[in-house]
């Protein structure tokens, strides 16, 4: 059974009719395990995945055991599109630290060490803190979700992420009153990174958002795709997913969260601030000056003769994040 949310075709699924269950199995395991003080070995999935042959992205980077079964993400914010092909989603990536050609992340990305890893927050905030991956698995109170949601680059994909709001983690730091802005600070290894020399953009590669941007529930703090842990080249092994932004808002391999009182400079903005806005809400009404944004490609429906879909404001979610921009001229503040 659907439940119909609004005209735009989102809809609140059951867990049954998201993902087959036996993808998501697991989650006591892990918490009993936790509650033994052995959450280190639940997490050795990340240390397993290093060990894999990623030229072949293809190849399933390992179940991902922290998911509550009977948990979906967002209500009214999900939908039930056909999934993109996982092969798919895993060898077209945009990730400079990687390469510039769509399918140069699949290949190179297995460079990326992601055992031990930590992110440090820092800035203005009344609880500065560094977690580990153990550490952010376990400090949701709603509990890792699957969220079916899109994603949109100028093509666009259906994924299923992984992963809890934002907002869980920003509420347990307590930000300060002058707190007005988030900025996502990612690995700059030039060991592991093998195009860091690049001069394409600024290094690291930096996000940011308004604090309430961060804290919307569609705000993602993501640590697999498909059930499973997330891919090096997708981001490994935690990212940002703003599914009502272009692709590039979507911070990967997250290694700083500094919450600041101005808007931060972001990576692509200080690269050709007139092509990206620091907002880079999906708008078909704002074209790049380069292409139209009117429409997008679908990846897995680009044969001869498919058709273009039509871009949709926020992406679709506008019920969910429009109020955020209520007054604003989105040409002006792209």
């Amino acid at each position: 059974m659907l439940i119909k949310s609004s005209d735009d075709g989102f809809i609140h699924p059951f867990s049954s009719e998201i993902t087959a269950r036996a993808t998501y199995e697991g989650r006591r395991d892990m918490l009993r395990l936790m509650a033994c003080g052995a959450a280190g070995a639940v997490l050795a999935t990340w240390a397993a995945r290093d060990a894999l042959a990623q030229t072949a992205t293809y190849q399933r980077p390992g179940k991902l055991a922290a998911l509550a079964a009977g948990k979906s993400g967002v209500a009214g914010a999900m939908t039930m599109e056909k999934l993109t092909d996982y092969k798919d989603a895993s060898t077209y990536n945009n990730f400079y630290e990687f390469g510039t050609d769509k399918a140069d992340p699949a290949k190179n990305a297995h460079t990326l060490k992601t055992t031990p890893w930590t992110v440090e927050v820092e800035g203005l905030v009344r609880k500065p803190a560094k977690y580990t991956i153990e550490d952010l698995l376990k400090l949701s109170a709603q509990e890792e979700r699957i969220y079916r949601l899109r994603c949109v680059e100028g093509w666009s994909m259906v994924i299923p992420w992984v992963g809890y709001s934002l907002s869980e983690l920003i509420k347990r730091v307590e930000p300060l009153g002058n707190a007005k802005f988030v900025e996502f600070v990612t690995l700059a290894d030039p060991k592991t990174m093998p195009f860091l020399g690049s001069r394409v953009l600024e290094w690291p590669y930096v996000e940011g958002l308004r604090l309430d941007e961060a804290m919307n529930p569609l705000t993602l703090l993501t640590f697999g795709m498909y059930g499973e842990v997330l891919p090096n080249q997708s981001g490994a092994p935690v990212r940002l997913v703003v599914p009502w932004k272009y692709g590039f808002k979507s911070a990967k391999s997250l290694v700083k969260i500094r919450f600041t009182e101005k808007e931060p400079p972001t990576a692509w903005n200080k690269a050709a601030a007139q092509e990206y806005g620091f907002y880079s809400n999906v708008n078909p009404n704002v074209d790049h000056p380069r292409w139209s944004q009117a429409t997008e490609r679908r990846i897995g429906e680009d044969g001869l003769f498919a058709k273009k879909r039509k871009t949709l404001l926020f992406n679709g979610y506008e019920a969910q994040v429009g109020q955020l921009y209520a007054g604003m001229d989105l040409k002006k503040n792209f």
